[in-house]
């Protein structure tokens, strides 16, 4: 048990670091950046205390907002998925997350792709919603959303792929 948690600490201030100090300085075509932090809250142990989780959740946003001077949205748009992620887990993968067997080196690539992408695309039009926050500007808030989505999204696969323990 103690190793889950040392792991899941380590995720959490090395995730923080590379979001502050290499991905937000990424700015490419002028408006994509990617949210690689996400790992943190896609890949946390599902069957862990659930308010722990939200907070750790907002602190990690919060961090994060500190840095970027954002006023809060990170928070807002972290702590919002991981409040709704039981439902995509249970949608992503069904019976095992019914019969907390879920462990995310064990799914298949499908599953994963479904959960990733639906929760950061949600991540990233709330974000985005805040961060304009101007009802006339949606077509700039849809095209942000979708550009920063598939660049995390990319990049959170191939960490995962990289860092992921999977024992054949």
């Amino acid at each position: 048990m103690n190793n889950i948690v040392f792991v899941n600490i380590m995720r959490f201030f090395g995730l923080l670091s590379l979001q502050v100090l290499i991905c937000s300085n990424i700015n490419l075509m002028g408006h994509i950046n990617p949210n690689i932090y996400l790992l943190f809250i896609l890949l946390y142990p599902a069957l862990n205390n659930r308010l722990l989780f939200i907070f750790s959740s907002f602190l990690l946003g919060v961090i994060i907002d500190a840095f970027l001077d954002s006023g809060g949205t990170h928070a807002a748009a972290s702590v919002l998925i991981a409040y709704i992620r039981p439902l995509f887990l249970k949608f992503s993968f069904g019976a095992a997350y019914d019969y907390q067997s879920l462990k995310f080196s064990n799914s298949n690539f499908t599953q994963r792709y479904i959960y990733f992408l639906s929760l950061i695309l949600i991540h990233h039009l709330v974000l985005f919603s805040l961060v304009v926050f101007n009802q006339d500007k949606m077509l700039l808030i849809i095209k942000q959303t979708f550009y920063s989505s598939a660049f995390t999204f990319l990049l959170c696969l191939l960490i995962n792929s990289l860092f992921s323990s999977k024992k054949v």
